[in-house]
């Protein structure tokens, strides 16, 4: 059963459709999501430790977007990849405030919310920095955060900052239209993630939590990597 899961959690179905198809109760499958994603923990903090001996030389890192239960109160996940070996090297989930058009009704209708996104860039890059190789090429957007979190664990490697583009129709929202995009390899992880990750998506409507709706994004992101 465990291995069942962990198979349709990696392919978009949500924690209530498994325990439906699987005829479990929910609880079981929260748990079994607990037990898989301390695994797959252990299992990344091996791949981390042997990458150290082969390190990264050209890392790519982004944040994906995504919200609790309604778009006021948005999510941010910090991820990290290796362009040449296409391989994810982590992610963290932060909250962030609300922005852009809903800022104002976010802080209305919700109050005051703290933006913990530098937090979670710090628990990313603290986990990875050893993989990273000295002469390593940094590639990130032009996020005003990214220089600090670059220039406190990554002082000696050459950091490249992009513009961002438009988004195009397919690719999850996440791929760009621009015909050369020189972050595709981050921005097409993301669109998978998207695209297999059922809490992700945008249009959940499943209403959680804020703690438990992190701790379950984190949870279903580690057995995706």
């Amino acid at each position: 059963m465990n291995h069942r899961i962990y198979r349709m959690l990696c392919d978009r179905s949500s924690m209530r459709s498994i325990s439906r198809e699987l005829n479990i109760n929910y609880k079981t499958v929260a748990r079994k999501v607990q037990y898989l994603a301390e695994k797959s923990r252990r299992r990344q903090r091996k791949f981390l430790k042997k990458l150290e001996k082969s390190q990264v030389q050209n890392m790519q890192f982004d944040d994906l977007i995504t919200l609790e239960h309604t778009k006021m109160k948005p999510l941010s996940v910090s991820l990290a990849v290796d362009k040449k070996r296409r391989l994810v090297l982590g992610a963290e989930v932060s909250r962030i405030p609300a922005f852009g058009h809903l800022a104002k009704k976010s802080k209305k209708k919700y109050g005051f919310r703290e933006n913990h996104h530098e937090r979670g860039l710090n628990r990313l890059m603290e986990k990875i920095y050893r993989t990273i190789d000295r002469d390593a090429l940094i590639e990130s957007d032009e996020h005003n955060t990214y220089p600090k979190i670059v220039a406190k664990y990554f002082s000696s490697q050459e950091h490249k900052r992009y513009k961002g583009g438009r988004s195009c129709v397919a690719g999850q929202g996440e791929l760009k239209r621009q015909h050369f995009d020189p972050l595709f390899t981050l921005n097409h992880t993301c669109a998978m993630f998207r695209a297999h990750i059922n809490r992700l998506s945008e249009r959940v409507g499943a209403q959680q939590r804020e703690s438990i709706c992190c701790k379950r994004i984190i949870d279903i992101l580690y057995l995706f990597l």
